[in-house]
């Protein structure tokens, strides 16, 4: 099993998140943990105070060191070997990519910062690794940390409902994936591929390259110049550059 403890000030909306759907099966199931825990029961003092005004001056508040430790430490002692990941729009991009690499680790502790962020103190002193979603900022980490808890988990096996699901989907071999299509055979005048109702499995597994191929060159060309391609990808990359340049 791997276990995903979360460290935020809302633990009741990290609850929210996986209460329903493929990974509360997977929870059920034993496939996965997910654990919220809360900074502010960490807290000391009357009113639990997580947050302070910053040293140097500024707007906004900045988390306190005090809580966040005390929180890791709290972790650390059922989970001696956890791999610590601070949510900040600072770190390192998370993509497919990332999810395989962060599959290695039994155990990940995802911190959601709030407000300007976290202390430095416990960048330094606690964090193994920073990562971003995007080059935007929200309001806090905790829908980072759903993201990234969802695109590994679903790399485990059993949490999904066919093996081959996570492996075929886009980014997973460094292409989008091809076009899908289930009943009904017509919908509001729009048919299926013939292709797909033939019953050639070698030609089904062509189209479908040729339709992830095509798809990937017009929506997201920069993902075929570090994607290793076959003699037949390039000479059908080559015939479908073409005809795009007779029509433009």
């Amino acid at each position: 099993m791997m276990n995903f403890v979360i460290l935020t000030l809302f633990p009741d909306m990290i609850s929210a998140m996986f209460g329903d759907g493929v990974l509360k099966k997977a929870i059920d199931k034993g496939k996965i943990s997910v654990t919220p825990v809360n900074i502010r029961a960490f807290a000391e003092g009357k009113h639990q105070v997580t947050d302070d005004t910053p040293y140097g001056g500024g707007c906004g508040m900045v988390m306190k060191p005090e809580p966040i430790t005390a929180a890791i430490r709290s972790v650390k002692a059922e989970f001696p070997d956890a791999y610590t990941i601070l949510l900040t729009p600072q770190g390192r991009t998370f993509s497919q990519k990332t999810a395989e690499e962060l599959l290695s680790y039994k155990t990940l502790v995802l911190v959601c910062g709030r407000y300007e962020g976290v202390d430095e103190r416990i960048v330094e002193e606690w964090v193994d690794d920073e990562i971003s979603i995007g080059d935007y900022v929200l309001t806090g980490g905790e829908p980072a940390a759903a993201v990234i808890v969802d695109a590994i988990a679903r790399l485990r096996p059993g949490v999904l409902g066919g093996e081959s699901s996570a492996k075929e989907d886009s980014f997973s071999d460094g292409l989008l994936e091809y076009p899908q299509y289930t009943r009904p055979r017509s919908f509001e005048g729009a048919g299926v591929p013939d292709i797909l109702l033939s019953g050639d499995h070698a030609k089904i597994r062509r189209w479908r390259r040729e339709s992830s191929l095509t798809r990937t060159l017009l929506k997201r060309p920069e993902l075929l110049n570090d994607f290793a391609l076959s003699k037949e990808d390039i000479e059908f990359l080559k015939r479908l550059r073409s005809r795009i340049e007779k029509i433009l």
